[in-house]
This record gives structure tokens, sequence and C-alpha cells, in this order.
């Protein structure tokens, strides 16, 4: 009997959950084994799970789970010594050369276990069938704006903390912007994160430049960034990314105040945001890179979890008919994420 093990998450500020308890109960008919832990912080408590059915452990017991257990989070795992002998899914940023990344992967090695990560759960065209990223882009401009309206003030962007709903965290901030209507770049406009981006934005009235793969082609340099007030990075960095803001820009005549890295991947060689190095976080949203012109950048990396309930149920509505072709999880998707944890186990000494 294949058996689903959902682990709490251990992140500070991280309420989400990737399965609804709808969702363990189409599980458990199916014939699925759902274990679900216990957890003082998840968005969904403990109870609506036991009540579908789901057998309940304790915080952090995954550890301990039988050796076919699938182990299932989003977020990142303790970054510890623990040799990881489990499947497990979960969104592991290990294949662009992060540090935590090679860390990680050196732990599957020495346990002989497997990484499925969800940011490469991909269908045969090579998109990805369930992703956060609306709700990223949505939560990464409203933060982003928050900023902007904090900067013209001459204040610091103040911590952020979850939002009951996205209606609440978009009244909250207009209410900042206080009739400011700043003018916004977005990269990577068509798909989630830049379409989230974009709604936040036009829902408050404001200009947006929409740009995508047509409008980036030629690789840059693209000045056009920095005459925009705000800009939104959507898209993942991967070899090839163009650089979008260079090293250079503080130097550069610009109208740009705050860059939104919602893509957020400072640390990977392919980030095209050169001007900052490492994320920020609820209690200090932006880093300062500039002054005289003050220019802020926002990157947080997990911004879906300001919003924990209504990005929740969105991933996991996306998500649910894939975990239940997990008996056969060596093919369609899952078999495809094996693949590239493979290729990159392959290049990790240890």
């Amino acid at each position: 009997m294949t058996h689903l093990w959902v682990r709490a998450e251990c992140r500070e500020n991280e309420e989400r959950v990737g399965l609804m308890p709808d969702g363990v109960a189409q599980l458990l008919a199916q014939g699925i084994h759902v274990t679900v832990e216990e957890s003082g912080s998840r968005v969904i408590p403990d109870s609506d799970y036991a009540d579908v059915g789901a057998e309940i452990s304790s915080e952090g017991s995954w550890v301990d789970a039988p050796d076919d257990a699938i182990i299932f989070g989003l977020k990142e795992l303790p970054d510890n010594d623990l040799a990881l002998r489990h499947r497990h899914i979960m969104f592991g940023h290990a294949y662009k050369g992060q540090p935590a990344g090679q860390r990680l992967l050196a732990r599957f090695k020495a346990g002989g276990g497997s990484l499925y990560d969800l940011e490469y759960l991909e269908d045969e065209n090579g998109r990805r069938v369930a992703a956060f990223g609306y709700w990223a882009g949505y939560a990464g401009a409203a933060v982003s704006l928050l900023a902007y309206a904090a900067q013209q003030t001459g204040v610091d962007c103040p911590a952020v903390d979850t939002w009951p709903s996205s209606a609440a965290m978009r009244e909250d901030v207009k209410t900042a912007l206080s009739g400011a209507t700043p003018t916004a770049l977005v990269i990577g406009a068509l798909g989630r994160v830049g379409t989230g981006a974009t709604d936040l934005c036009e829902e408050l009235g404001l200009s947006v430049t929409k740009w995508d793969m047509a409008e980036t082609a030629n690789g840059g340099p693209f000045p056009e960034v920095l005459d925009h007030d705000l800009f939104f990075n959507c898209i993942l960095a991967r070899p090839g990314t163009p650089v979008f803001v260079p090293s250079t820009a503080c130097d550069a005549v610009r109208a740009l105040r705050v860059i939104g890295d919602i893509a957020c991947d400072p640390d990977s060689d392919f980030s095209p945001i050169k001007v900052y190095d490492h994320v920020t976080s609820w209690d200090t949203p932006v880093t300062r890179v500039c002054d005289a012109p003050p220019l802020d950048v926002m990157a947080i990396d997990n911004l879906p979890s300001l919003m924990p309930r209504e990005s929740s149920e969105d991933f996991a509505a996306q998500l649910l008919p894939h975990l239940m072709t997990l008996p056969e999880i060596g093919k369609g998707v899952w078999g495809r994420a094996k693949t590239y944890f493979d290729d990159h186990i392959e290049k990790v000494t240890t």
C-alpha cells in the first residue's frame, strides 16, 4: 500500500500545507494510507484531518516513518547532517548550485533517499503541474508596494504578517499608497507569478508594463527597467536567463525605487538581479541597495505564506490529481521529477 506522510513544516512563518482534508479523504478512498503530523502552525487544524480518517502522528516523527513512506512537505527540512533514506516530495531548491541545496543532495546520497522536487513536477510538455506562483506574484507585488509607500514617507518598510484574505491585503496596500500611482514593469507577465503581480497592481489602478518572452528575447541590456518606479521579476532563474538589473544600476539615472524579486533566487549563478545577494524576511521585507535616490529589493522567499489559506487551497487542488497517481510513482510527472534528481545526484561528492 502506498503511504503518504504529510510532515509538519519546520520553517518559521510557514502555515501552508499541500493537501487539504477533502484531498485526504479522496486518497484514502483510493487505498492510499495517509499520515498527517500534528502542527501548531498549520492553517488547517489537525482535527480536520483526523475527522476524515487520516492517521495523526507527532510533529517531526517522519524521521522514524517506515522506509516505504513518501514524506510530503513544502519548504525545506532542518539543515543538519541527517542522512535521508525516504522518498521526499518538497521544494528542494537544490538544482541551481545553491549551497544549501548541495548539502541537501549530499544527505540524500548518504541515506539512499530520493527527492521529487515540486518545482520540477512537469507534464509531458515541460509545464509545471502545480505551483503557488499566482499568490507569490500577488503577495510580492503587495509587499513591494508597501515598501514603495514607506519609502515615499522616509521610513523603512514595516514588518509583514499573514493576511486573512487577498482582499484584506489589497485594502492595506491601497491605504498605504494614499492615492499614489507608481508605474510598474512585470517581466514574466504571462505566467502564473506575473499574472498575480499584474492583477494586484491593476486592481489598485496602477499602470503596468507587461513583458514576457517576446520582449526579452534579445538578451538585453534592458534600460527600460530603470524607467519604472517598480520592477517585478517573475521568471525562474535558469541557464541563459538575461540580466535585468546589472550591478551598475545604482550609478545610472533611474526612476526605479523598488525591485520585487518575486522569483527570489539570489544565490543562484543565474539570478537576473545583480544588486543584491540574500533573501529578505517578514521582519525586514526589503534590503536597501542604493541611496540617493534609494533603491530597495524585496526578496521574501515564502510569499504565498502571507495568505496561507487561499494559497494552500489553490495549490492543493492543482496537486491532488497527481498525488492520486502515487501508486505508480515511477511514471508520469513523478518519473520525470525523479529523472531530474538522478541527473543531479550523480554529480554530488560526499
